[in-house]
């Protein structure tokens, strides 16, 4: 019986009859009995190769984004990595321009010297994909909405053009979460998760994960690096991401009504230059967003009016939201991103990205109030 969203992700971990928790058990053995000919009946032998309760982790996303199988990770950038070290030297990457910096550097300082061809283009607009596209053309990386800025891509749009060719689509999902988005329903080969993020939703564990349409040769090489690479998270984490995916729905519907608050009041303040976020009708993707999301997100950016330091200053003035990385917890966080990223980063230095969690969205809007106001 095929169930819903909200179903799957409020039971998740749950298999009936398998045993009476209510719950996930968390399985802490590191290795399992099996038989001296060397077959494992149940499946587990070593927790680094698998593990019970990595097992409801990757069974869970895997219904959840309507994929064929789903492969855990330590980390979001592990479950990247994966992905490229699943290609060959000499093999030509194209990623979104504005991708997220961990991505970028990892492109730039791992997997370009190692051998891969690399090229960085605007899939905001189409032509810039195809213009981009070489002979060794393997694999097209891209997120929508984009980390920090918010840009919306046409995945079918992407996904129409590389599948005659026989490029595989990896698109990170983070942001989305299926909650909002699933790329594989429009024909994209992999989703990639940071599960640290809205997943998790606690701000408590590391995690990240892929999740494949097919089962095929690609999928076994990526499996092979994940169980012999080892970058794998502990039953504790995936217990965790468990407990975290059960009120991922109600959780995301708060997000984002929250986020479409304080979109709509950023935009009429005197002190922000722009907004971005692609559920105000000004946003330039609005109207691709629309089409292939469910809502528009929990994540907002926006330009202050002023150069970095005005932008900075603004960051420091706030005394409800947090000045911290990463998002996607119950708590609001906000960032000033072009500290974070680097002088060679494409993000504007006027940029703050706001993680909006679930608070009272009146305490967040003065808090954001009263800091821009100060600066």
């Amino acid at each position: 019986m095929d169930h819903s969203f909200e179903t799957i992700s409020a039971q998740a971990g749950h298999v009936p009859g398998s045993s009476p928790d209510v719950t996930s058990a968390i399985h802490l053995s590191t290795t399992f009995h099996y038989p001296p000919t060397g077959e494992a009946p149940t499946g587990f032998t070593y927790s680094r190769e698998s593990n019970p309760t990595r097992k409801q982790v990757e069974l869970t996303l895997a219904q959840l984004e309507h994929g064929a199988d789903a492969a855990a990770f330590a980390s979001g950038s592990a479950a990247a990595q994966a992905v490229f070290f699943s290609l060959k030297p000499g093999d030509h990457v194209i990623a979104n321009i504005d991708v997220y910096s961990g991505v970028r550097s990892m492109l730039k300082n791992l997997f370009m010297p190692w051998g891969l061809e690399v090229t960085f283009a605007d899939l905001t607009r189409i032509e810039n994909l195809h213009a981009a596209l070489k002979p060794n053309t393997r694999l097209v990386w891209s997120e929508s909405p984009t980390n920090p800025q918010l840009n919306i891509i046409d995945l079918a749009a992407i996904i129409a053009v590389c599948k005659p060719l026989g490029i595989r689509t990896a698109i990170d999902n983070t942001f989305a979460t299926p909650a909002l988005q699933n790329p594989l329903l429009l024909g994209a080969d992999m989703v990639m998760h940071s599960t640290t993020k809205f997943l998790a939703g606690h701000s408590d564990l590391t995690g990240g994960a892929l999740i494949t349409r097919e089962k095929n040769e690609w999928w076994e090489r990526i499996r092979f690096i994940q169980h012999i690479g080892g970058a794998v998270p502990s039953p504790f984490d995936c217990w965790l991401l468990l407990r975290g995916i059960r009120s991922l729905a109600p959780r995301m519907k708060q997000h984002v009504e929250n986020a479409k608050a304080i979109a709509a009041f950023l935009s009429s303040h005197p002190a922000v230059e722009r907004v971005l976020y692609p559920g105000l009708a000004s946003h330039p993707g609005h109207a691709i967003a629309s089409r292939q999301m469910k809502a528009p997100g929990a994540i907002v950016s926006f330009l202050v009016k002023g150069d970095k330091s005005k932008a900075v200053h603004v960051a420091g003035r706030v005394k409800v939201f947090t000045n911290a990385t990463s998002l996607g917890g119950t708590e609001s966080l906000l960032e000033h991103r072009k500290s974070v990223e680097g002088p060679d980063s494409p993000t504007p230095d006027n940029l703050i990205r706001l993680s909006v969690g679930l608070e009272d969205v009146n305490d967040l809007i003065r808090d954001l109030d009263q800091a821009l106001r100060a600066s």
